[in-house]
């Protein structure tokens, strides 16, 4: 890892990312690192017609690693849209993994400490479906054609587990196959197939209304959910908050090659850009501090590994030593608390080198 593509974005969002890239600076890490930038703020992408959306995606392909900031996506009809999805479709993204974990002083709810991932195909089902409507009054139908790939299922089935044995966690959950055999099947086939070759790995396999009531009582081992697109969506939003704040949630775009190893990541934090938060030096950094620390982490060398485990430690520690933004509970800015995290990384690697 040399490079990692900067997109820019909205409010907040771009002021998370700014802190962020002063963790990720070669002076802190000790990695010497380029971060091309490409503006994707809203006006940018009504100036260019998204074009400059189309460009950053290029950047990713070539280098691998991308981090993005929050952006508006506007409601009006006919307007430039969201860039998120014209990423995924240029990055040949098939998976979007969202990981909930526990912030120390932080009480989750219903009982959940371990690490929680969903792993959701990021292309294909509800989303992009084409819609229309026949019939008028009561006699109006709606009508969705649906359509998932088995290349998609079986990326989305493969990431789970190589993701579960990375982290010591079982792969718990899946689609409604039961009610849906021919098309949520193909999941559930791939999962069983995925779970044949990794037989080292814990496999329980639960239909997904049985996976979000089984959640709210959960404890114990990590786990990591394969899902569909829709179901991923919302089942990240629902295991996110049982750990009683987004705020160490980010959020990864992985596309993969014919031997299923990530050959492009994109990493973002899992909230909004928001408005209301915009230059008052009050938002709270860490998720987008831990996308960066997500990438470093994912990189073949030993080196960016490293900072990338300092990184996430080094959040989580100040954390716990009581160092937090009003979200938390605490009185730092947001600029002391990615202060706080700079030392604390510089010291950590500065340690393990003398080791």
């Amino acid at each position: 890892m040399r490079v990692i593509v900067v997109l820019e974005g909205d409010q907040t969002g771009q002021e998370l990312l700014d802190e962020a890239l002063r963790v990720l600076a070669p002076d802190v890490t000790g990695i010497d690192l380029e971060f091309p930038r490409f503006d994707l703020s809203l006006e940018s992408r009504r100036a260019t017609t998204n074009r400059v959306v189309y460009e950053a995606a290029a950047a990713i392909r070539e280098n691998g690693y991308g981090l993005k900031a929050a952006t508006i996506t506007p409601e009006g009809v006919g307007d430039i849209g969201s860039p998120n999805r014209i990423l995924r479709e240029e990055i040949g993204g098939k998976v979007i993994v969202r990981t909930g974990r526990r912030i120390p002083g932080v009480v989750p709810l219903g009982g959940v400490h371990s690490p929680i991932s969903v792993v959701r195909m990021a292309v294909g089902d509800a989303y992009g479906a084409e819609e229309w409507r026949e019939g008028a009054g009561d006699d109006e139908v709606a009508f969705r054609t649906e359509r998932i790939e088995r290349r998609v299922c079986r990326a989305v089935a493969e990431f789970s587990f190589r993701q579960a044995e990375r982290t010591g966690a079982k792969v718990f959950g899946g689609p409604k196959y039961t009610v849906s055999p021919v098309y949520e099947g193909l999941l559930k086939e791939e999962m069983d197939e995925a779970a044949a070759r990794h037989p080292g790995v814990p496999y329980e396999p639960q239909l997904i209304d049985a996976t979000f009531a089984l959640l709210i009582s959960s404890s114990g081992a990590p786990m990591v959910i394969p899902a569909l697109n829709r179901d991923g969506d919302i089942l990240s939003d629902l295991v996110l908050p049982l750990f009683g704040s987004i705020a160490g949630s980010e959020s990864l775009l992985v596309a993969f090659d014919d031997d299923h190893v990530p050959s492009a990541l994109m990493a973002e934090a899992a909230h909004g850009t928001a408005p209301a938060l915009e230059g008052k030096d009050v938002a709270n950094p860490m998720a987008m501090i831990l996308a960066g620390a997500a990438l470093l982490s994912h990189a073949d060398e030993s080196d960016s590994q490293s900072a990338g485990r300092a990184i996430r430690e080094s959040c989580l520690e100040a954390v716990a030593d009581g160092v937090r933004t009003a979200d938390l509970g605490g009185h730092q800015g947001t600029r002391d608390f990615t202060d706080e995290v700079i030392r604390r990384v510089k010291t950590k690697l500065d340690v393990w080198a003398s080791l």
